[in-house]
Protein backbone atom coordinates (compact mmCIF):
# COMPACT_ATOMS: atom_id res chain seq x y z
CA UNK A 1 0.00 0.00 0.00
CA UNK A 2 1.07 3.84 -0.54
CA UNK A 3 3.85 4.74 1.79
CA UNK A 4 3.84 7.45 4.15
CA UNK A 5 4.92 11.48 2.84
CA UNK A 6 7.91 13.27 4.28
CA UNK A 7 5.92 16.73 5.55
CA UNK A 8 7.40 18.69 2.57
CA UNK A 9 6.43 16.35 0.00
CA UNK A 10 2.84 16.18 1.53
CA UNK A 11 2.34 19.99 0.59
CA UNK A 12 3.05 19.53 -2.76
CA UNK A 13 -0.24 19.89 -4.90
CA UNK A 14 -1.24 15.75 -5.95
CA UNK A 15 -1.27 14.24 -8.95
CA UNK A 16 -3.69 11.55 -8.32
CA UNK A 17 -3.25 8.99 -11.11
CA UNK A 18 -5.61 6.20 -12.20
CA UNK A 19 -4.54 3.40 -13.84
CA UNK A 20 -5.82 0.95 -16.73
CA UNK A 21 -4.48 -2.74 -16.77
CA UNK A 22 -1.80 -4.73 -14.44
CA UNK A 23 -0.03 -6.63 -16.54
CA UNK A 24 3.67 -6.55 -18.26
CA UNK A 25 3.19 -2.91 -18.98
CA UNK A 26 0.82 -2.06 -16.01
CA UNK A 27 3.54 -3.47 -13.57
CA UNK A 28 6.12 -1.17 -15.41
CA UNK A 29 4.50 1.79 -15.09
CA UNK A 30 3.53 0.97 -11.59
CA UNK A 31 6.90 1.26 -11.12
CA UNK A 32 7.24 4.81 -12.58
CA UNK A 33 4.60 6.03 -10.43
CA UNK A 34 5.89 4.58 -7.60
CA UNK A 35 9.71 5.67 -7.67
CA UNK A 36 9.66 8.73 -9.92
CA UNK A 37 9.17 11.45 -6.31
CA UNK A 38 11.24 9.28 -4.52
CA UNK A 39 14.40 10.32 -6.99
CA UNK A 40 13.22 13.49 -8.51
CA UNK A 41 12.09 16.49 -7.14
CA UNK A 42 8.40 17.39 -8.52
CA UNK A 43 6.54 20.22 -8.61
CA UNK A 44 3.76 17.66 -8.13
CA UNK A 45 3.36 14.59 -5.93
CA UNK A 46 2.31 11.94 -7.74
CA UNK A 47 -0.59 9.52 -6.18
CA UNK A 48 -1.23 6.15 -6.94
CA UNK A 49 -4.69 6.30 -6.36
CA UNK A 50 -6.38 3.32 -8.15
CA UNK A 51 -5.91 0.26 -10.71
CA UNK A 52 -8.38 -1.24 -12.74
CA UNK A 53 -8.78 -4.97 -14.36
CA UNK A 54 -11.58 -6.61 -15.57
CA UNK A 55 -10.44 -9.89 -13.40
CA UNK A 56 -11.53 -8.83 -9.52
CA UNK A 57 -9.19 -10.84 -8.20
CA UNK A 58 -5.74 -10.29 -9.70
CA UNK A 59 -6.59 -6.82 -10.08
CA UNK A 60 -6.96 -6.27 -6.35
CA UNK A 61 -3.95 -8.31 -5.81
CA UNK A 62 -2.02 -6.40 -8.43
CA UNK A 63 -3.18 -3.08 -6.65
CA UNK A 64 -1.51 -4.64 -2.94
CA UNK A 65 1.47 -5.65 -5.03
CA UNK A 66 2.45 -2.16 -6.65
CA UNK A 67 1.15 -0.15 -3.94
CA UNK A 68 -2.39 1.44 -5.57
CA UNK A 69 -4.78 2.86 -2.76
CA UNK A 70 -7.83 1.34 -4.70
CA UNK A 71 -8.90 -1.54 -7.60
CA UNK A 72 -11.96 -0.89 -10.13
CA UNK A 73 -13.23 -4.00 -12.60
CA UNK A 74 -15.09 -1.06 -14.89
CA UNK A 75 -12.86 1.49 -16.96
CA UNK A 76 -15.54 3.80 -17.05
CA UNK A 77 -15.80 3.84 -12.94
CA UNK A 78 -12.23 4.45 -12.78
CA UNK A 79 -12.95 7.84 -15.19
CA UNK A 80 -15.46 8.38 -12.94
CA UNK A 81 -14.36 8.85 -9.88
CA UNK A 82 -13.39 12.66 -8.60
CA UNK A 83 -9.98 11.31 -6.87
CA UNK A 84 -8.26 10.87 -10.72
CA UNK A 85 -6.79 13.70 -12.24
CA UNK A 86 -4.30 11.30 -14.79
CA UNK A 87 -5.54 8.12 -16.42
CA UNK A 88 -2.84 5.51 -17.80
CA UNK A 89 -3.75 3.37 -20.36
CA UNK A 90 -1.47 -0.08 -20.80
CA UNK A 91 -4.80 -1.92 -22.32
CA UNK A 92 -4.26 -3.68 -25.74
CA UNK A 93 -4.59 -1.67 -28.54
CA UNK A 94 -8.47 -2.45 -29.38
CA UNK A 95 -9.15 -0.24 -26.46
CA UNK A 96 -7.13 3.19 -26.31
CA UNK A 97 -9.04 5.32 -28.64
CA UNK A 98 -12.15 4.73 -26.13
CA UNK A 99 -10.68 5.03 -23.03
CA UNK A 100 -8.59 8.35 -23.71
CA UNK A 101 -11.82 10.19 -25.72
CA UNK A 102 -13.97 9.03 -22.53
CA UNK A 103 -11.04 10.60 -20.42
CA UNK A 104 -10.14 13.89 -21.84
CA UNK A 105 -13.68 14.17 -21.85
CA UNK A 106 -13.80 13.49 -18.10
CA UNK A 107 -11.62 16.16 -17.76
CA UNK A 108 -8.65 13.63 -17.04
CA UNK A 109 -4.60 14.25 -17.96
CA UNK A 110 -4.34 10.92 -20.94
CA UNK A 111 -0.86 8.97 -20.78
CA UNK A 112 -1.04 6.26 -23.40
CA UNK A 113 0.77 3.32 -24.06
CA UNK A 114 1.75 2.93 -27.77
CA UNK A 115 1.36 2.50 -30.40
CA UNK A 116 -1.41 5.16 -29.97
CA UNK A 117 -4.87 3.17 -31.49
CA UNK A 118 -5.22 0.57 -33.56
CA UNK A 119 -6.05 2.44 -37.16
CA UNK A 120 -5.01 5.56 -38.34
CA UNK A 121 -8.51 6.85 -38.22
CA UNK A 122 -8.56 6.31 -34.68
CA UNK A 123 -5.53 7.82 -34.01
CA UNK A 124 -6.70 11.38 -35.72
CA UNK A 125 -9.64 11.12 -33.26
CA UNK A 126 -7.72 10.74 -30.92
CA UNK A 127 -5.04 13.37 -31.63
CA UNK A 128 -7.94 16.27 -32.77
CA UNK A 129 -9.27 15.06 -28.89
CA UNK A 130 -6.28 16.12 -27.51
CA UNK A 131 -6.26 19.19 -29.05
CA UNK A 132 -9.28 20.34 -28.58
CA UNK A 133 -8.60 19.18 -24.49
CA UNK A 134 -5.59 21.49 -24.45
CA UNK A 135 -7.22 24.30 -24.73
CA UNK A 136 -9.06 23.32 -21.78
CA UNK A 137 -5.36 22.92 -19.68
CA UNK A 138 -5.76 18.63 -20.26
CA UNK A 139 -2.63 17.17 -21.87
CA UNK A 140 -1.85 13.86 -23.40
CA UNK A 141 0.87 11.95 -24.10
CA UNK A 142 1.80 8.34 -25.65
CA UNK A 143 4.54 6.12 -23.92
CA UNK A 144 7.51 5.45 -26.58
CA UNK A 145 9.79 4.64 -23.53
CA UNK A 146 13.19 4.48 -25.57
CA UNK A 147 13.72 8.01 -25.51
CA UNK A 148 13.69 7.71 -21.79
CA UNK A 149 17.11 5.74 -21.77
CA UNK A 150 19.77 8.46 -20.96
CA UNK A 151 22.16 7.21 -23.24
CA UNK A 152 19.22 7.81 -26.38
CA UNK A 153 18.88 11.50 -24.59
CA UNK A 154 22.16 12.04 -25.02
CA UNK A 155 22.63 11.14 -28.83
CA UNK A 156 19.01 13.15 -29.69
CA UNK A 157 20.74 16.13 -28.18
CA UNK A 158 24.29 15.13 -29.80
CA UNK A 159 22.58 14.93 -33.53
CA UNK A 160 20.92 17.97 -32.58
CA UNK A 161 24.12 19.97 -32.15
CA UNK A 162 25.27 18.60 -35.64
CA UNK A 163 27.90 16.08 -34.58
CA UNK A 164 26.91 14.02 -37.05
CA UNK A 165 26.68 16.79 -39.63
CA UNK A 166 23.53 16.05 -42.35
CA UNK A 167 22.55 11.95 -42.26
CA UNK A 168 23.03 9.58 -44.83
CA UNK A 169 22.22 6.73 -43.19
CA UNK A 170 19.93 5.25 -40.53
CA UNK A 171 19.62 1.43 -39.44
CA UNK A 172 16.85 0.21 -36.54
CA UNK A 173 16.50 -3.59 -35.43
CA UNK A 174 14.27 -5.08 -32.86
CA UNK A 175 14.91 -8.40 -32.70
CA UNK A 176 12.73 -11.31 -30.05
CA UNK A 177 12.37 -14.83 -30.51
CA UNK A 178 9.35 -15.29 -27.95
CA UNK A 179 6.94 -16.75 -30.74
CA UNK A 180 9.35 -19.27 -32.28
CA UNK A 181 8.04 -22.39 -30.37
CA UNK A 182 5.22 -23.03 -33.01
CA UNK A 183 2.87 -24.37 -29.92
CA UNK A 184 3.01 -21.04 -28.06
CA UNK A 185 -0.83 -19.98 -27.54
CA UNK A 186 -3.01 -17.96 -29.78
CA UNK A 187 -2.68 -15.06 -27.21
CA UNK A 188 -4.34 -11.38 -27.89
CA UNK A 189 -1.36 -10.10 -29.29
CA UNK A 190 -1.36 -12.33 -32.17
CA UNK A 191 -4.84 -11.39 -32.94
CA UNK A 192 -5.65 -8.28 -34.73
CA UNK A 193 -8.48 -7.25 -34.24
CA UNK A 194 -7.02 -6.64 -30.62
CA UNK A 195 -3.53 -6.04 -31.22
CA UNK A 196 -3.96 -4.32 -34.81
CA UNK A 197 -0.84 -5.78 -36.12
CA UNK A 198 2.10 -7.61 -34.82
CA UNK A 199 5.76 -7.59 -34.46
CA UNK A 200 5.03 -4.49 -36.48
CA UNK A 201 2.94 -2.65 -34.32
CA UNK A 202 4.74 -4.04 -30.90
CA UNK A 203 8.42 -3.30 -32.19
CA UNK A 204 8.37 -1.81 -35.18
CA UNK A 205 6.45 1.61 -33.58
CA UNK A 206 9.23 1.70 -31.00
CA UNK A 207 11.85 1.74 -33.77
CA UNK A 208 10.21 3.84 -36.09
CA UNK A 209 9.30 6.50 -33.32
CA UNK A 210 13.26 6.47 -31.86
CA UNK A 211 14.46 6.75 -35.02
CA UNK A 212 12.35 9.94 -35.97
CA UNK A 213 13.46 11.22 -32.65
CA UNK A 214 17.07 10.55 -32.79
CA UNK A 215 17.01 11.87 -35.97
CA UNK A 216 14.71 14.84 -35.34
CA UNK A 217 12.91 14.15 -39.12
CA UNK A 218 9.98 12.21 -40.11
CA UNK A 219 9.65 9.81 -42.75
CA UNK A 220 9.04 10.43 -45.72
CA UNK A 221 7.99 7.12 -47.17
CA UNK A 222 8.69 2.87 -46.78
CA UNK A 223 9.15 -0.03 -48.91
CA UNK A 224 8.42 -3.03 -46.76
CA UNK A 225 7.75 -6.96 -46.33
CA UNK A 226 6.23 -8.59 -43.71
CA UNK A 227 5.57 -12.08 -43.12
CA UNK A 228 3.61 -15.06 -40.83
CA UNK A 229 5.87 -17.75 -40.24
CA UNK A 230 3.22 -19.70 -37.90
CA UNK A 231 -0.55 -19.23 -39.30
CA UNK A 232 -2.15 -21.76 -36.71
CA UNK A 233 -1.75 -21.81 -32.91
CA UNK A 234 -3.17 -23.65 -29.92
CA UNK A 235 -6.01 -21.54 -28.38
CA UNK A 236 -4.87 -20.36 -24.41
CA UNK A 237 -5.96 -23.21 -21.52
CA UNK A 238 -9.36 -21.95 -21.37
CA UNK A 239 -10.51 -20.16 -24.14
CA UNK A 240 -13.39 -21.23 -25.63
CA UNK A 241 -15.09 -19.09 -27.92
CA UNK A 242 -14.67 -19.59 -31.72
CA UNK A 243 -12.12 -17.64 -33.79
CA UNK A 244 -12.43 -16.57 -37.40
CA UNK A 245 -9.94 -17.47 -40.69
CA UNK A 246 -10.36 -21.22 -40.58
CA UNK A 247 -8.36 -22.28 -38.01
CA UNK A 248 -8.22 -26.44 -37.29
CA UNK A 249 -9.82 -27.58 -34.35
CA UNK A 250 -8.17 -26.47 -31.32
CA UNK A 251 -6.27 -23.96 -32.60
CA UNK A 252 -6.99 -20.54 -33.88
CA UNK A 253 -5.67 -18.41 -36.95
CA UNK A 254 -2.64 -15.97 -36.53
CA UNK A 255 -3.92 -13.22 -38.19
CA UNK A 256 -1.00 -10.73 -37.92
CA UNK A 257 2.52 -10.28 -39.33
CA UNK A 258 5.76 -12.44 -36.90
CA UNK A 259 8.36 -9.78 -39.00
CA UNK A 260 8.51 -6.80 -40.53
CA UNK A 261 10.82 -5.78 -42.97
CA UNK A 262 11.21 -2.17 -44.28
CA UNK A 263 13.27 1.03 -45.74
CA UNK A 264 12.34 4.76 -45.69
CA UNK A 265 13.10 7.71 -46.73
CA UNK A 266 14.02 10.84 -44.28
CA UNK A 267 11.47 14.15 -45.56
CA UNK A 268 14.65 16.46 -44.47
CA UNK A 269 18.00 15.08 -45.10
CA UNK A 270 17.10 12.41 -47.59
CA UNK A 271 18.46 10.34 -45.10
CA UNK A 272 18.13 6.25 -46.33
CA UNK A 273 16.83 4.21 -43.47
CA UNK A 274 16.14 -0.03 -42.87
CA UNK A 275 13.95 -0.94 -39.95
CA UNK A 276 13.59 -4.87 -39.71
CA UNK A 277 11.08 -6.20 -36.62
CA UNK A 278 10.61 -9.72 -35.60
CA UNK A 279 9.53 -12.12 -32.61
CA UNK A 280 11.29 -15.02 -34.57
CA UNK A 281 15.01 -13.91 -34.04
CA UNK A 282 16.09 -17.26 -32.28
CA UNK A 283 18.18 -16.55 -29.34
CA UNK A 284 17.51 -12.76 -29.22
CA UNK A 285 15.52 -11.91 -26.20
CA UNK A 286 14.78 -7.86 -26.77
CA UNK A 287 17.66 -6.66 -28.74
CA UNK A 288 17.11 -3.04 -30.04
CA UNK A 289 20.04 -1.64 -31.72
CA UNK A 290 19.80 1.68 -34.01
CA UNK A 291 22.88 3.24 -35.48
CA UNK A 292 22.66 6.66 -37.15
CA UNK A 293 25.96 8.19 -39.81
CA UNK A 294 26.20 11.00 -40.92
CA UNK A 295 28.25 13.33 -43.13
CA UNK A 296 31.15 14.27 -39.99
CA UNK A 297 30.31 11.22 -37.58
CA UNK A 298 28.30 8.16 -36.35
CA UNK A 299 26.47 6.90 -33.35
CA UNK A 300 25.38 3.88 -32.21
CA UNK A 301 22.79 2.54 -29.12
CA UNK A 302 22.38 -0.71 -28.23
CA UNK A 303 19.93 -1.51 -25.69
CA UNK A 304 21.83 -4.71 -24.42
CA UNK A 305 24.20 -1.96 -23.07
CA UNK A 306 21.61 0.78 -22.18
CA UNK A 307 24.26 2.81 -20.50
CA UNK A 308 26.29 2.72 -23.39
CA UNK A 309 26.81 4.78 -26.48
CA UNK A 310 29.28 4.34 -29.09
CA UNK A 311 30.46 7.49 -31.28
CA UNK A 312 32.63 8.06 -34.05
CA UNK A 313 33.78 11.45 -34.72
CA UNK A 314 34.80 11.66 -38.79
CA UNK A 315 36.79 15.21 -38.15
CA UNK A 316 39.56 13.86 -36.06
CA UNK A 317 42.64 12.57 -37.72
CA UNK A 318 42.51 9.17 -39.24
CA UNK A 319 45.81 7.92 -37.60
CA UNK A 320 43.93 7.62 -34.09
CA UNK A 321 40.20 8.09 -34.98
CA UNK A 322 37.40 5.47 -34.47
CA UNK A 323 34.86 4.07 -32.73
CA UNK A 324 34.52 5.08 -28.92
CA UNK A 325 32.65 4.06 -26.06
CA UNK A 326 30.12 6.88 -24.28
CA UNK A 327 29.50 5.36 -20.74
CA UNK A 328 25.97 6.62 -20.20
CA UNK A 329 26.47 7.60 -15.99
CA UNK A 330 27.72 10.70 -15.75
CA UNK A 331 25.29 13.70 -13.70
CA UNK A 332 25.60 15.88 -16.46
CA UNK A 333 23.95 13.41 -18.47
CA UNK A 334 20.01 13.19 -19.03
CA UNK A 335 18.13 12.61 -16.27
CA UNK A 336 21.28 10.89 -14.56
CA UNK A 337 21.92 13.98 -11.82
CA UNK A 338 19.04 12.52 -9.48
CA UNK A 339 20.56 8.96 -9.32
CA UNK A 340 23.66 7.11 -8.74
CA UNK A 341 27.01 7.77 -8.76
CA UNK A 342 28.93 7.36 -12.29
CA UNK A 343 29.82 4.26 -13.21
CA UNK A 344 26.32 2.93 -11.69
CA UNK A 345 24.19 2.24 -14.51
CA UNK A 346 20.65 2.00 -14.56
CA UNK A 347 17.87 -0.48 -16.18
CA UNK A 348 14.84 -0.71 -18.32
CA UNK A 349 12.36 -0.13 -15.42
CA UNK A 350 14.32 3.60 -15.06
CA UNK A 351 12.78 4.69 -18.57
CA UNK A 352 9.14 4.40 -16.91
CA UNK A 353 10.55 6.38 -13.81
CA UNK A 354 11.46 9.34 -16.48
CA UNK A 355 8.87 9.32 -17.98
CA UNK A 356 6.69 9.87 -15.29
CA UNK A 357 9.12 12.88 -14.52
CA UNK A 358 8.39 14.45 -17.54
CA UNK A 359 4.64 13.97 -18.06
CA UNK A 360 4.56 15.66 -14.55
CA UNK A 361 6.32 18.34 -15.03
CA UNK A 362 4.27 19.01 -18.45
CA UNK A 363 1.72 18.83 -16.39
CA UNK A 364 3.17 21.02 -13.62
CA UNK A 365 4.06 23.88 -16.36
CA UNK A 366 0.72 23.82 -18.72
CA UNK A 367 2.91 22.49 -21.99
CA UNK A 368 2.28 20.31 -24.34
CA UNK A 369 4.42 16.78 -23.34
CA UNK A 370 6.39 15.26 -25.60
CA UNK A 371 5.49 12.68 -27.64
CA UNK A 372 2.18 14.08 -27.80
CA UNK A 373 -0.52 12.34 -29.33
CA UNK A 374 0.22 14.29 -32.29
CA UNK A 375 3.75 12.05 -32.38
CA UNK A 376 1.92 9.13 -32.03
CA UNK A 377 -0.43 9.78 -34.85
CA UNK A 378 2.93 10.15 -37.15
CA UNK A 379 3.92 6.66 -35.89
CA UNK A 380 0.29 5.07 -36.68
CA UNK A 381 0.46 6.47 -40.20
CA UNK A 382 4.39 5.25 -40.51
CA UNK A 383 2.66 1.35 -39.31
CA UNK A 384 0.13 2.12 -41.91
CA UNK A 385 2.22 3.04 -45.09
CA UNK A 386 4.51 -0.05 -44.27
CA UNK A 387 1.12 -2.56 -43.91
CA UNK A 388 0.07 -1.10 -47.44
CA UNK A 389 3.32 -1.28 -49.04
CA UNK A 390 3.79 -4.94 -47.92
CA UNK A 391 0.29 -5.78 -49.05
CA UNK A 392 1.42 -4.53 -52.50
CA UNK A 393 4.99 -6.48 -52.37
CA UNK A 394 3.29 -9.67 -51.34
CA UNK A 395 4.34 -11.29 -54.82
CA UNK A 396 7.96 -11.49 -55.37
CA UNK A 397 9.87 -10.82 -58.69
CA UNK A 398 11.70 -14.03 -59.26
CA UNK A 399 15.50 -13.65 -60.70
CA UNK A 400 16.37 -15.30 -63.58
CA UNK A 401 19.49 -17.59 -63.73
Amino acid sequence: MPQPQSSEEAEKPPLRVGMVGYAFMGAAHSQGWRTVGRVFDLPRRPVLAAICGRDGAAVRAAAVRHGWAAAETDWRALIARDDIDLVDICTPGDSHAEIALAALAAGKHVLCEKPLANTVEEAETMTRAAEEAEARGLLAMVGFNYRRVPATALARSMVAEGRLGTLRHVRVTYLQDWLVDPEFPLTWRLRKEIAGSGALGDLGAHIIDLAQYLAGEQLAGVSALTETFVRERPLPVGATSGLSGGAAAGGGAVTVDDAALFTGRFAGSGALASFEATRFATGRKNALRIELNGERGSLAFDLERLNELTYHDGTEPGTHAGFRRILVTEPDHPYLDAWWPPGHGLGYEHTFVHQARDLVHAVADGRRPVPSFADGLQVQRVLAAVEESAAKNSVYTPIAV
